[in-house]
């Protein structure tokens, strides 16, 4: 087995248990797909995770430490002068916390009894006290990066479950939220040993009244003791679907073999008990 993929976790990270929490992933994962969210958080098999992305990972971390410098000294970074944010990084003790994957900033849903959390980005605020919501993304493409594709809703849906965690824990948010998109630039006469990027800062009014609908959706889902639905689009299912398939006639055989060796199995040790006894 890949020491990357542990399918079968311990039954106190399940649903029920008491280390569970909906993340804000595994929200878009039954969005995206009842089922795969079934058979992750009731139970306990999740999907193979991809790769890491090294060098978002990388971008994610740098821009963290330039804008912290300006958290630090309360200044308006560049990029917000450059595209009209009249804010600065918002200052807070808990923000490492809220950074931090399987931390994040939380609340309790009371009528569900979930834990929902998240980990961010950022934060900006206002002068007027106002907190955006601010998440970095980076890719490389040739033409200008936008968030019009099909694919980038669920970079909307992130941004609104953010912007819901923040209000749930009594901060004002405000509804526009930010992404710092980087582009990696693939322009350069030569690569020299560093990746140039293009940073552009995409603003994005958030709507979040379909969470606590949503959420209603995933308790029924994870009190039912039927399996739900497949995603529309889920490759997964597919995949398992169409392997199902293929190695149904190959099932068939073992079975029928299986059965013939028990009778073998059982003749042998008549046979043997009879042997014993005379």
């Amino acid at each position: 087995m890949s020491q990357y993929y542990k399918p079968h976790r311990k039954v106190d990270w399940n649903y029920g248990g008491p280390r569970w929490r909906l993340s804000r992933s595994k929200i878009d994962l039954f969005i995206q797909c009842p089922r795969c969210f079934y058979i992750d958080n009731k139970l306990g098999t999740a999907r193979p995770p991809g790769f890491p992305f090294n060098l978002n990972s990388a971008v994610d971390k740098l821009l963290k430490k330039e804008f912290d410098i300006h958290r630090n000294s309360k200044s308006t970074h560049p990029l917000m002068s450059k595209y009209g944010v009249d804010a600065i990084p918002f200052e807070h003790k808990k923000m490492d916390t809220w950074r931090e994957n399987f931390k994040g900033i939380d609340c309790f849903h009371a009528p569900t009894g979930f834990t929902v959390s998240g980990a961010i980005d950022d934060v900006w605020v206002s002068p007027k006290g106002e907190l955006h919501i601010v998440d970095y993304k980076a890719t490389s493409k040739d033409e200008e990066v936008t968030l019009d594709a099909e694919w980038q809703d669920g970079y909307k849906r992130q941004m609104e479950v953010y912007q819901w965690l923040f209000r749930q824990n009594e901060f004002t948010v405000s509804d526009m939220g930010y992404f710092v998109y980087a582009n990696g630039r693939t322009d350069t006469e030569a690569f020299d040993g560093k990746l140039e990027f293009d940073v552009k800062v995409i603003p994005y009014v958030g709507k979040a009244d379909w969470i606590d609908g949503t959420l209603l959706e995933i308790k029924a889902c994870l009190d039912a003791d039927v399996i739900p639905k497949t995603g529309e689009a889920c490759d997964y299912c597919t995949y398992r679907k169409a392997v199902g398939e293929v190695l149904q006639p190959f099932i068939k055989k073992d079975v029928g073999s299986s059965k013939i060796s028990k009778a073998k199995s059982k003749d042998s040790e008549d046979s043997h008990e009879q042997s014993l006894f005379r």
